[in-house]
């Protein structure tokens, strides 16, 4: 039987090569040989969430956190991507159109309020915080919330306008 760091080698040739879905393949075949290795968990978490396989990351990271003890370094990436999760389940809530809509920004203002609590750095949930205050007319919030993604990318113009704008339709209701 192969060792766990034999696997995780023939992994990192896979990656080298660019070749993910090869790489999950020998971390999961690991898993199947150790499941009671953290390590290979993240590392396969890692890999995954690299290719957009949200799901799987999610599982390996939880189970990463769960067998090691709570690790710093897993229980921070394991954050990280219910962080993402969170803002892919409001990003479909507010583009959403029809009826509901102050309802669906609602609920979506608070799966991006525990995403930016889970991830402070994601520049992405702070936004689309901003927007869903925003679209709820709460621009105190939204300014924070705009202000808070300008603080992680100062050079971001985009982001500059969007806290313009917003002052602007705060200042046109009131």
């Amino acid at each position: 039987m192969m060792k766990p760091e034999d696997y995780m080698q023939q992994a990192y040739r896979c990656i080298l090569q660019n070749d993910f879905e090869q790489a999950i393949r020998w971390f999961e075949s690991a898993i199947l040989a150790h499941p009671e290795h953290a390590e290979l968990h993240y590392r396969c978490s890692i890999t995954h969430a690299r290719s957009q396989h949200l799901g799987p990351a999610l599982e390996h990271a939880r189970k990463a956190a769960q067998l090691s003890g709570g690790t710093e370094e897993y229980v921070l990436h394991l954050q990280t991507l219910e962080a993402k999760q969170l803002s892919t389940q409001a990003k479909a809530l507010l583009e959403q159109a029809g009826s509901g809509t102050h309802e669906r920004y609602v609920s979506a203002a608070a799966l991006l309020k525990e995403a930016v609590k889970l991830d402070p750095l994601s520049v992405e949930a702070h936004v689309m915080l901003a927007l869903a205050y925003s679209d709820l007319n709460e621009f105190d919030r939204a300014i924070k919330a705009v202000r808070d993604a300008i603080s992680l990318d100062p050079q971001n113009a985009q982001l500059h306008q969007m806290y313009q704008q917003i002052k602007q339709r705060k200042n046109s209701i009131q």
